[in-house]
């Protein structure tokens, strides 16, 4: 019987626990060097079990609240540096690893993306479904090589609040926020003001995902956002609060092919903090 279920448009984004540790074995056995898997889950997680050869990397609760220029290229020095020490080069795939596919996993594949790297991956369903197939889970950790990687930025893959800015009304431009439906509605503000940017469209980012936390499949994530209105004919910004969901449904419409996804990467909190950015509070 042949499988009519539509697929990704770029199914190498996401690996399944079976492929991932079927690689690992075939590397292992032919002496080839792995992929560099990066755990983002809490430390204590990681501490507590971890894909064998795994490096850990937390970058949770690392934001940023201003996207001028000057601490924009401090920000994203930072993460870059940190991503090299972990052993993150061009020529050697990263796979990212999550508890389920989560916001850590979607974070990094932002960051890795925009600095150009062209070889990452997410572990559908995380740590949570490697369990669930059967697979083991190491405790000690592999030592981190840090690597000379040589960034190759993709601007067209970050939206600063100018940006979002010029895109307000813009017909080409579609802005996705991507957080709670409190949030979006100004019932639960995070910041000096509530509401969402003028002419935003909700889909929240939990919505990405099936109840065992992998990636809903192809069809019905397309669905999802074609019921939205959220078209890969226009542009789409994502945002949130501090840019995690955004990364998240990012993940998501890179996975649909939509060819122009950015990420506001100050997201809510810096719009929301600024005078000079309007808002609105949908009923």
């Amino acid at each position: 019987m042949t499988d009519t279920a539509p697929s990704y448009a770029h199914p190498e984004l996401l690996v399944s626990p079976a492929a991932l540790a079927a690689r690992l074995r075939d590397d292992e056995m032919s002496g080839r060097e792995a992929p560099l898997l990066l755990d983002g889950r809490p430390a204590e997680a990681f501490a507590a079990g971890h894909i064998s050869g795994s490096v850990h990397v937390d970058l949770w609760g690392v934001s940023l609240i201003d996207t001028d220029p000057a601490p924009l290229r401090a920000f994203l020095w930072m993460i870059h540096h940190v991503l090299a020490q972990r052993g993150v080069r061009e020529d050697r795939p990263v796979v990212l690893v999550d508890q389920v596919s989560g916001l850590r996993a979607a974070r990094a594949f932002w960051f890795l993306e925009y600095f150009g790297h062209r070889q990452v991956s997410v572990l559908d369903g995380g740590i949570d479904a490697w369990v669930r197939a059967g697979l083991p889970l190491a405790t000690l950790p592999a030592p981190a090589e840090a690597a000379a990687w040589t960034e190759q930025p993709r601007p067209e893959l970050l939206a600063t609040w100018r940006d979002v800015l010029d895109r307000v009304g813009n017909p080409d431009a579609l802005l996705l926020d991507t957080r709670t439906d409190e949030e979006h509605s100004g019932q639960l503000v995070r910041a000096a003001r509530g509401g969402t940017i003028p002419g935003s469209i909700h889909l929240e980012w939990t919505r990405n995902l099936a109840p065992d936390g992998t990636f809903l499949p192809a069809g019905e994530l397309r669905a999802l956002y074609a019921a939205a209105g959220v078209t890969p004919d226009r542009e789409v910004v994502t945002y949130c609060q501090g840019a995690y969901r955004a990364a998240h449904s990012y993940l998501a419409l890179r996975l649909l092919g939509y060819p122009r996804v950015r990420v506001y990467l100050g997201s809510w909190k810096e719009w929301g903090d600024r005078a000079d950015t309007p808002v609105v509070r949908p009923q």
